[in-house]
């Protein structure tokens, strides 16, 4: 499917922000790698973008057309100059690392201070089964 041109606008946006040129660009076509069988292995549908002044590379295979992986090839290395210079996280690594924070086994005090909370909500709620008993 191809990328709507609002995706694209989004994408140039993007390369104007990170101050990429079409002329500091270079792009190869690449043979591709993965599942897919023979076509995917036959095919250069995987682009490797190089920015020649810093010599950030990416490489993208994410779908079997040539134009799109080319639009997100830019868009990666337009994300990658922007964390590199400024420091921005990307969509990505922010997603990583909440994943990161959710997965992260909790400290002695966080679970000590969890089970007074639950404790005190408990003694909470008897107190009142008890007033309303008499």
């Amino acid at each position: 499917m191809p990328l709507s041109p609002g995706t694209i606008e989004a994408i140039l946006a993007l390369m104007a922000r990170a101050n990429l040129a079409e002329a500091d660009l270079q792009e190869q076509f690449v043979l591709g790698s993965g599942s897919g069988g023979q076509k995917i292995n036959k095919t250069s549908s995987a682009v490797r973008l190089t920015h020649l002044p810093s010599g950030e590379a990416v490489k993208i295979q994410v779908s079997r057309s040539r134009e799109e992986n080319r639009w997100l090839a830019r868009r990666a290395l337009a994300e990658r100059i922007l964390s590199v210079r400024d420091g921005e996280k990307t969509r990505r690594q922010q997603e990583q690392e909440k994943i990161r924070r959710q997965k992260r086994r909790r400290s002695r005090r966080q679970k000590a201070r969890m089970l007074d909370d639950k404790a005190h909500h408990a003694d909470k709620k008897a107190a009142r089964r008890w007033r309303a008993e008499e």
